[in-house]
């Protein structure tokens, strides 16, 4: 019994170092949770964003819903409404952040952490696969926080064999 007491008296503070340690680990992504409004421009034209992030199933995913409406232009001469849903999650075998993208036109892309600069404003992802496109395309997010409640994204795709170009670029506040 005397062995047993001391054992019950660490339980709470293994699982509290637990949460703290899976707390931790979204340190970089923490910033982000809500909700937001923006406007972009790009090869889709110029565009109304709606997004929203938010701590998800036991805290072991970012959820991220995205709206983006594009009024006609004579870039794009209908005008579209673009939904995309992702998951942001800690692949620990890796020991890497993955993004997986799910988009309305049936794209799928999955991204893996290229970097966090060492002040945590900017954040890099690049593709490690994207289903329903030729092959050899690859893309990049850049989340580049600006101030303590705004951020902007920068979306860049390459074809096979190029660089990266410029496809769409969003400057999105927090709602208030």
């Amino acid at each position: 019994m005397k062995k047993i007491i001391p054992l019950l008296l660490l339980i709470p503070t293994l699982s509290f170092s637990q949460v703290a340690k899976q707390d931790s680990l979204w340190a970089p992504f923490r910033w982000f949770a809500g909700n937001w409004v923006g406007d972009s421009e790009g090869q889709p034209g110029k565009g109304k964003y709606e997004r929203s992030y938010e701590v998800v199933l036991n805290k072991k995913f970012i959820e991220i819903k995205n709206k983006s409406s594009y009024r006609p232009s004579q870039q794009n001469h209908k005008g579209e409404v673009h939904e995309d849903h992702g998951f942001i999650s800690y692949d620990r075998t890796r020991k890497t952040f993955v993004l997986r993208q799910f988009h309305i036109e049936g794209f799928v892309n999955q991204y893996q952490l290229e970097s966090i600069s060492p002040d945590g404003k900017t954040i890099v992802f690049i593709s490690e696969a994207i289903e329903n496109i030729p092959s050899g395309f690859r893309a990049r997010e850049t989340y580049k926080i600006t101030d303590d409640n705004a951020f902007t994204e920068i979306f860049e795709i390459a074809e096979p064999g190029k660089e990266f170009e410029l496809y769409s670029k969003a400057t999105l506040t927090r709602k208030k």
